[in-house]
């Protein structure tokens, strides 16, 4: 995946990924994300649904004050809501920026790896990816 995407230089890219989690393939699956997920927010006083919405106001108040809006920013999903990739494609600050894996090169290892090695990570606190992602960096 980072071949895909950047090609050579890739260990001194600087980048960010988004992941996009949707919990929404089987109903009984939404409902427990839905559930951790208002647990976690409840806990920390975050935002229940932003980071399933991943509104561009969100990820730029996240990526702004880092200095990231200027570096590219992948985005990686569970591929069951292209919403997010909508919005964020009809923002004008973030759409240039913006990257995708190609098919050709999804796999679960590589999205981690992207992950892992990103300057800056945002994701959805009740996705076991995202957890794991958190706790290897």
């Amino acid at each position: 995946s980072l071949d895909e995407i950047f090609g050579d230089g890739k260990t001194q890219q600087v980048y960010s990924v988004i992941h996009s989690r949707s919990f929404n393939s089987r109903p009984l699956e939404r409902k427990s994300g839905m559930q951790q997920l208002a647990r976690i927010s409840a806990k920390s006083r975050c935002d229940p649904i932003a980071a399933l919405d991943m509104q561009p106001e969100y990820v730029k108040a996240i990526l702004r004050p880092l200095g990231m809006l200027e570096h590219p920013i992948v985005l990686i999903s569970d591929g069951q809501d292209l919403s997010v990739a909508e919005r964020l494609l009809n923002d004008p600050e973030i759409a240039p920026m913006l990257k995708f894996v190609p098919n050709r090169a999804k796999w679960i290892g590589g999205d981690i790896t992207l992950a892992i090695m990103s300057t800056t990570f945002i994701g959805n606190p009740a996705s076991t990816f995202s957890g794991f992602v958190a706790k290897s960096r």
